[in-house]
């Protein structure tokens, strides 16, 4: 999804997420009208969302690594309410190994990590639940070039395992790099499909200004 800041792109990923509520239009995920979306039934329907803002809507800063990871999957956990520290802990160690999430344990709050491996943290959770769609809002925000480059092939590699990513981004080279085509948005509607054999910075500004 590309677009100028405030064209939308934020707000239509919520609304498919159900983080906010639809007044019309449908959502359609693997052929099935969502009639009443809501961030449980994402959850259930395998819809996993790294907000833009993963500080206050992505994590929960004084929580630990491993109740961070489980959180959108304590049913994976636990057993008659009750969580199991050690499932919960062998989740959090096999996703620190798989994404190379630099942590001093399972147990470190997440509010002492860097924002390149807190980004990971979010994206550890969503690969718990097994989501099958991962809506990425802005992720490489606040992170350095080299965590960037780390995260760029992580989300290849979501995709690369049978994963449909959808990606906003403000930053055009990232969009170019990773897409395989684009929707320009404009005043919260969506104005043109751009195909990657199409891709330019120009082409994609043009249509973000209302200037094609």
């Amino acid at each position: 999804m590309a677009g100028l800041v405030g064209a939308g792109r934020t707000e239509l990923a919520r609304l498919i997420f159900g983080a906010d509520r639809v007044d019309e239009g449908e959502i359609w995920i693997g052929g099935r009208r969502i009639r009443h979306p809501s961030c449980r039934n994402s959850v259930r329907l395998g819809i996993g969302f790294l907000p833009e803002d993963r500080k206050t809507e992505g994590l929960i800063l004084n929580f630990g690594v491993q109740e961070n990871v489980s959180l959108s999957s304590l049913g994976k956990v636990s057993r008659l309410g009750f969580i199991n520290k050690k499932a919960e802990k062998g989740a959090a160690h096999q996703a620190i190994q798989e994404l190379s999430i630099r942590t001093g344990g399972t147990s470190t709050q997440v509010r002492f990590l860097s924002g390149g491996n807190q980004q990971k943290v979010v994206l550890a959770k969503w690969l718990f639940t097994e989501a099958r769609l991962l809506i990425f809002d802005e992720p490489t925000r606040g992170i350095d070039v080299g965590a960037k480059e780390e995260f760029y092939r992580l989300i290849q590699n979501c995709a690369e395992a049978g994963a449909a990513v959808l990606f906003i981004s403000s930053e055009l080279s990232e969009l170019i790099r990773l897409c395989n085509r684009l929707l320009v948005m404009r005043g919260g509607k969506i104005v043109k499909e751009v195909l990657r054999e199409d891709f330019s910075e120009e082409r994609i500004l043009s249509l973000a200004f209302g200037k094609s």
